[in-house]
């Protein structure tokens, strides 16, 4: 999930002491099967490593730079975002684009940085217009393949969120996402480059939609919706119960012993 620049820095601490507190024991952060991140702002960060410690949950940037270390006035480098404790680099969400006008090249630029620093980003995408699924799918994957344009080899993270949605009171039709998020999956595993990739959802998302969704995605990038821990915490029960329920489909039943 992440915080965006809701909360100051008393309230993100407060904020991560609740986690602390309510989450700590949840069965998520034990599974291994499910993975759990945070992106607080900048000066959250080390804020975040000390008051979540120990339980599990990796940490993200909301930004990186597109640039390595060196002569760039109010840059944070991706080096530096490693040498931090950061897993994750949040690139390319529709707020950046639209209010700071970050390009397609700019994006690129950060998912290149972000891999050749050993960063998993978490690449934004979705369409700015409510239209038909197969028509937003199409631009997606053009979004895709634009934004990751000479980046080198190595997972990312999807993070679909279609514009008309982010803020909304409620996340884009269940059928409507599946189409995206589909075709999304299928065109990463097509990708010798991009193998391991993730395709999760955001954009309004909260409790019941990972359900709802089920094989259709492989996670939700939560914002608002997690600002009360309960919702963190119903979000995280259906990802160990959708977890729980793809082992069981993909292990194999123990043969009886004629079989044997």
């Amino acid at each position: 999930m992440s915080l965006k620049a809701y909360f100051g820095r008393a309230q993100a601490r407060a904020w991560f002491a609740q986690v602390s507190e309510q989450l700590r024991d949840h069965a998520a952060l034990r599974d291994p099967h499910v993975d759990v991140f945070v992106i607080p702002s900048y000066l959250q960060f080390d804020d975040a490593a000390a008051g979540l410690s120990g339980m599990g949950i990796a940490l993200g940037a909301q930004d990186v730079s597109p640039f390595g270390p060196g002569p760039y006035t109010g840059e944070i480098s991706a080096d530096e975002l490693m040498e931090s404790g950061a897993s994750f680099a949040e690139i390319g969400h529709a707020e950046r684009r639209r209010l700071l006008s970050e390009s397609h090249q700019l994006v690129a630029a950060k998912a290149a940085a972000s891999l050749r620093a050993g960063l998993v980003p978490v690449l934004c995408l979705g369409e700015e217009e409510s239209q038909d699924p197969s028509q937003a799918a199409a631009s997606v994957l053009a979004q895709l393949h634009a934004d990751l344009t000479g980046a080198p080899q190595g997972a990312v993270i999807v993070a679909y969120e279609p514009v008309w949605a982010i803020g909304a009171t409620a996340p884009a039709p269940v059928e409507h996402v599946a189409v995206v998020t589909r075709a999304l999956i299928a065109a990463l595993e097509a990708d010798p480059a991009r193998s391991g990739s993730l395709v999760i959802y955001g954009g309004a998302a909260g409790p019941g939609l990972l359900t709802a969704l089920g094989d259709g995605v492989d996670g939700l990038f939560l914002g608002r919706f997690a600002h009360e821990p309960a919702g963190f915490a119903a979000v995280l029960d259906e990802a160990v119960a959708l977890a729980a329920a793809r082992r069981a489909r993909l292990t194999p039943p123990p043969m009886r012993e004629a079989e044997r």
